[in-house]
């Protein structure tokens, strides 16, 4: 299992940000959540157990219409939540 969390920065809250890649989780093998945080920036955190699976879900995010509002990202390795289901966005 590999999991990855990434900060978003840019115009990502107010958009439909999160809802977007909830939608676009749907069309992966992934699981995972995400959440506005308090300083303006969205937190992602997704897994998967195919590394190149979570890596195209990261990248399709990045391509998409939502990459215009995306100014700067910052991805880390985090590890992987035992018993998650779905693709949650948290509020």
């Amino acid at each position: 299992m590999t999991a990855k969390q990434v900060l978003y920065t840019g115009r990502v809250q107010g958009v439909g940000f999160r809802y977007s890649v909830k939608q676009l989780a749907s069309g992966y093998e992934v699981t995972g959540s995400i959440r506005n945080l308090p300083d303006g920036r969205v937190e992602l955190r997704a897994m998967s157990r195919d590394p190149g699976e979570l890596s195209d879900f990261l990248a399709a995010i990045q391509e998409s219409s939502l990459g215009s509002h995306i100014r700067e990202t910052e991805t880390s390795a985090i590890p992987p939540v035992t018993g998650q289901r779905g693709f949650v966005i948290e509020r």
